[in-house]
C-alpha cells in the first residue's frame, strides 16, 4: 500500500520539490523539478511550492504508478517527469 504523509519541501541546489510516500514502512522521496512544475501547472519561480500543495493529488497519482510499476532511480527515490504527470 502507498500513503503521502504531508511531507513536502524544496530543494534549491537541485531546483526540485520532494514529497514523502510510505511503502510497505518505508519512505519514498517523490521528486519533481521546477521545470515540470512550470510546463504541467504554469508555476512561477516563486510559488512553485505553492503550486505543490495545490496540485498534490496529480502528483501523489504519478508518483503512486511509478511506485506500483517499480520505477525508481539508483537512489531509492522516485522521479516525476512532466509525461507522467
Amino acid at each position: 500500500m502507498v500513503s503521502f504523509p504531508r511531507l513536502e519541501c524544496w530543494n534549491d541546489m537541485t531546483k526540485m520539490a520532494t514529497v514523502v510516500a510510505e511503502v510497505d514502512k518505508k519512505r519514498v522521496l517523490c521528486r519533481i523539478s521546477s521545470e515540470s512544475l512550470k510546463l504541467k501547472f504554469g508555476a512561477s519561480d516563486d510559488k512553485l511550492m505553492q503550486s505543490v500543495v495545490q496540485h498534490r493529488v496529480v502528483i501523489e497519482a504519478a508518483a503512486k504508478r511509478l511506485i506500483e510499476r517499480d520505477v525508481y532511480e539508483e537512489d531509492g527515490s522516485v522521479l516525476i517527469k512532466t509525461s507522467d504527470l
